[in-house]
C-alpha cells in the first residue's frame, strides 16, 4: 500500500473494570525500534503500574510482516494477542499500543482480561486522530512557455506540487506526486500540452514514504 492512515499523534483512552484501571497509549511507529521506544517511554512514565502490555504493527493496516506483542506478566494470550488482533483489524497502520494496568484487587479471569485489554485498545482507536502516510514519486517535466498556465492549473487536481523550476529556453519543472497518481499525471500533462511535454521516467519512491495531513 502506498498510502494509508497512521496515528497523527500520541493518543490515550482509559477505562476502569472491576477496580482495575486500564489506560491505552497509541502512537505512530514505522519500525520495531520506534515501537520499542514508545513502550520504554510509557514504562518510564508510569513505573508504578502493574503491567504494560503491548502490541504493534510496523506497516500498512492488516500487515503481519512486522508485528510484536507482549503479555508483560499477564496469563499467556490474555493481553498482547487480543490487542494485536484489534490493531490488525483496524484501519490504521504503523501503530503501537501500550495498555497500562493498575491492578484493583479483583481477578478478571482469562476471558475478562482478554476483553479488557482488547476493549481498551478499541476504545482508544475510536477517538484516534489520523494522518496519512503517502509514498511520493518525482517527475521532471520540460514544456514550452505557452503551456505554463495549463501545467500549473492541472497539478492541484493530482495532488502534485512543484519542487523546483528553471526558466531557460524552455521551462523545466521537478514535480512531486503521490506514487499511485504518476501515470494519471503523465496522461494529463500530455493532454494539456498536446503531447509536447517532455517527461523523465520517475524514480522509485524514496523509502520510507513521508506522512501527509
Amino acid at each position: 500500500m502506498s498510502r494509508y492512515p497512521i496515528p497523527a499523534s500520541q493518543h490515550r483512552a482509559e477505562q476502569v473494570i472491576e477496580r482495575s484501571r486500564f489506560t491505552c497509549t497509541l502512537a505512530h511507529a514505522a519500525t520495531a525500534a520506534e515501537a520499542q521506544a514508545v513502550i520504554a517511554a510509557v514504562r518510564a512514565e508510569w513505573p508504578d503500574a502493574t503491567h504494560h502490555c503491548t502490541a504493534w504493527v510496523a506497516g500498512p493496516p492488516g500487515s503481519t510482516a512486522q508485528v510484536g506483542m507482549s503479555d508483560d506478566g499477564e496469563p499467556h494470550g490474555t493481553a498482547g494477542r487480543p490487542m494485536l488482533n484489534v490493531l490488525l483489524h483496524a484501519d490504521v497502520g504503523e501503530v503501537v499500543a501500550v495498555v497500562t494496568r493498575w491492578y484493583g484487587g479483583v481477578k478478571l479471569g482469562t476471558g475478562g482480561l482478554a476483553r479488557a485489554y482488547s476493549g481498551t485498545v478499541e476504545l482508544a482507536l475510536q477517538t484516534l486522530q489520523r494522518a496519512e502516510r503517502v509514498a511520493w514519486s518525482e517527475v521532471e517535466v520540460t514544456v514550452g512557455y505557452a503551456h505554463i498556465s495549463a501545467v500549473q492549473h492541472l497539478l492541484p487536481g493530482h495532488e502534485a506540487t512543484i519542487l523546483a523550476e528553471d526558466y531557460g529556453e524552455q521551462v523545466e519543472y521537478r514535480i512531486q506526486v503521490p506514487a499511485p497518481g504518476v501515470e494519471a499525471l503523465l496522461r494529463a500533462l500530455a493532454d494539456a500540452t498536446r503531447g509536447e511535454a517532455v517527461v523523465s521516467a520517475p524514480p522509485a519512491p524514496d523509502p520510507p514514504p513521508e506522512p501527509s495531513g
